[in-house]
C-alpha cells in the first residue's frame, strides 16, 4: 500500500546556510543530478541532451528517445527499457538504439517507430499507439497523444502518430511530453510528480503556452527540456520559470552542456 505520493517525493538536495546543493552526477560528467525518493528506492534524473534522459528506479534504467553518439551512455547502466516518442532524428536514432541496448533491454515506441526498427531490435519491442497502457516489470506505461494544434505547425506533429508517456513507478507518476503544444489531453493530466515539458519553435509551443499548461495540470516538478530550436525559436527555460512563479517547483537539467 502506497502513501500519498507527495508524501514521499522529495528531491535529494540538501540545505545549508541557506545555500541548496544539488549533488552532481556519480558518474562525474557535467549533468546535474537530481534524486527523487520513493517508498521502494530512488528514481534518480540524468538529462543527457535535448531531449534525451536516463531514469534509474528501482524497477531499472530506462531511457528516453537516446539519440547521438552512443560514448554518451557509457557511463550509464545499460537500459532495462528505452521508450521512444516519435521518429524525427532528436529523438529516434536506429544506430544509437542498437549500440546502447543489451540482450534484454525492451523497446517501447509509437507505431511510426517500431515499423522502422531492425529485425533485431524488433524482437524486444512493443509498439504502443496513443491511448494504449503496457507495462515493464513494475512501471505501468500510457502512451499519451503529442501532436501539434497550431495549423501552419501540424505537418511536424500530426495528431494520432507520436507519443508522449506518463510513467507509474513506485507510486510516482512521470510525465514526458515529447514533441507536442498544450494539447487538452497535456491539461487534463492528474497527478504529475514529474514532468518533462517541451518548448521551442516551430516545432511544440513556446513558453508562454508551456507556463499556462502546467499551471492547469500542475505538477510537482517540471523540468523544461527541448528547448532550442530554429534560431528565433529557442525558449528561455529562466523565463519560464518566471511564468510558472511558485505554483509549480521548476528543475534545470544541463541539457544543453
Amino acid at each position: 500500500m502506497f502513501r500519498s505520493r507527495r508524501q514521499f517525493l522529495k528531491t535529494s538536495a540538501v540545505v545549508t546556510a541557506g545555500i541548496t546543493f544539488i549533488p552532481f552526477n556519480a558518474f562525474g560528467d557535467d549533468h546535474m543530478n537530481h534524486v527523487f525518493e520513493t517508498e521502494n528506492g530512488k528514481i534518480t534524473v540524468h538529462p543527457i541532451d535535448h531531449a534525451s534522459i536516463v531514469l534509474e528506479t528501482p524497477s531499472g534504467t530506462i531511457y528516453v528517445d537516446p539519440v547521438g553518439d552512443p560514448a554518451q551512455y557509457a557511463m550509464h547502466p545499460t537500459p532495462d527499457l528505452i521508450l521512444v516518442t516519435h521518429e524525427h532524428g532528436d529523438h529516434f536514432n536506429a544506430e544509437t538504439l542498437g549500440a546502447i541496448a543489451g540482450e534484454h533491454t525492451q523497446l517501447v515506441t509509437n507505431p511510426a517507430v517500431f515499423d522502422a526498427l531492425s529485425p533485431t531490435l524488433k524482437e524486444n519491442a512493443s509498439s504502443l499507439a496513443n491511448g494504449e497502457s503496457t507495462s515493464f516489470a513494475d512501471v505501468l506505461i500510457d502512451a499519451i497523444p503529442a501532436y501539434n494544434t497550431t495549423p501552419e505547425r501540424k505537418n511536424f506533429h500530426p495528431q494520432g502518430r507520436d507519443n508522449g508517456y506518463v510513467l507509474t513507478i513506485d507510486g510516482i507518476r512521470i510525465y514526458i511530453s515529447g514533441d507536442t503544444e498544450d494539447i487538452p489531453e497535456m491539461r487534463a493530466l492528474e497527478n504529475i510528480d514529474i514532468a518533462f515539458l517541451c518548448m521551442n519553435l516551430p516545432f511544440t509551443m513556446d513558453i508562454n503556452a508551456a507556463a499556462s499548461a502546467v499551471a492547469e495540470f500542475k505538477p510537482t516538478y517540471v523540468y523544461p527540456y527541448h528547448y532550442r530550436g530554429r534560431e528565433n525559436g529557442t525558449q528561455d527555460p529562466a523565463e519560464f520559470a518566471k511564468l510558472v512563479g511558485d505554483a509549480v517547483s521548476v528543475k534545470m537539467g544541463n541539457w544543453y552542456s
